[in-house]
């Protein structure tokens, strides 16, 4: 798929990496972006920075459909058509399978992260697909593209991350069902698990659980740039046969088992 002109759906677009692939996609491909974000004030900021007649900030909770519905709405209305959507929109959620006093964890906390990762996520993706399937097909069949964001944890995830580990895996699971299911629509889908990026979730850690992270750089030897993951995201949008896959971005980087 070619980006330019294109309109693509980016959640989680108010800061850290969604941020990156709005900014991304809108400067360095062309494309037309709808920044979505539960944080209002820091997104319309965002949307300020980029050209007014190619961007859109809509506030929406990802795990709310009517919210999500109303803002791919807004977007159509806006620019007219879905073509793509980058999914960045999580949170860590830590939490151990029991507590410090040995007790089974809450279960709301496992819940509330599942919810905005994983149920949230697919609430988006479902929703794009469905205003995807409605596009003129390009000259080789392909109506829309989909990419979630999943995470390293889902591979090697530490303790306490059982929560968000289990969410992020369930993205990776979720890519070829999909894309054998959206096949015959001509959409796309597909996943990244991003290994040490240094965003506002990873700066939200305890520090010496940020330089245990570092410790494990291979090369290079450092954290990973929101440039990185926007140019592999719209990589994946154009590479028109890439499908049903998960590919792991993050410099042969493993997370240590604490």
């Amino acid at each position: 798929m070619e980006l330019k002109n294109k309109v693509i759906v980016i959640s989680g677009a108010a800061s850290g990496l969604g941020w990156g692939a709005a900014r991304f996609a809108a400067e360095v491909k062309g494309a037309r972006v709808v920044l979505l974000d539960r944080d209002g004030i820091q997104g319309r900021l965002r949307a300020a920075e980029l050209d007014p007649e190619r961007s859109i900030f809509v506030e929406a909770d990802l795990a709310d459909r009517a919210q999500v519905a109303s803002a791919l709405e807004a977007a159509i209305s806006q620019f007219g058509s879905i073509d793509a959507c980058f999914s960045f929109a999580g949170v860590v959620g830590p939490m151990r399978i029991l507590d410090r006093s040995g007790k089974a964890s809450a279960l709301e906390d496992f819940e509330r992260t599942v919810r905005i990762n994983l149920v949230g996520t697919f609430n988006l993706l479902a929703t794009c697909a469905e205003h995807m399937a409605r596009n003129e097909p390009n000259a080789g069949g392909e109506r829309g593209v989909l990419v979630a964001i999943s995470s390293g944890a889902a591979f090697d995830g530490q303790v306490g991350q059982s929560a968000y580990s289990a969410s992020k895996a369930g993205l990776v699971g979720l890519c070829l069902p999909a894309a054998r299911e959206l096949a015959p629509l001509g959409i796309r889908i597909n996943s990244i698990a991003p290994g040490a990026f240094w965003t506002p979730m990873l700066a939200s850690l305890p520090q010496r659980v940020v330089d245990d992270i570092a410790s494990g750089f291979q090369f290079p030897k450092r954290f990973g740039e929101p440039e990185e993951i926007a140019s592999l995201c719209c990589y994946i949008a154009e590479n028109s046969y890439l499908n049903g896959e998960c590919l792991r971005l993050d410099g042969a980087f493993r997370l240590p088992p604490r």
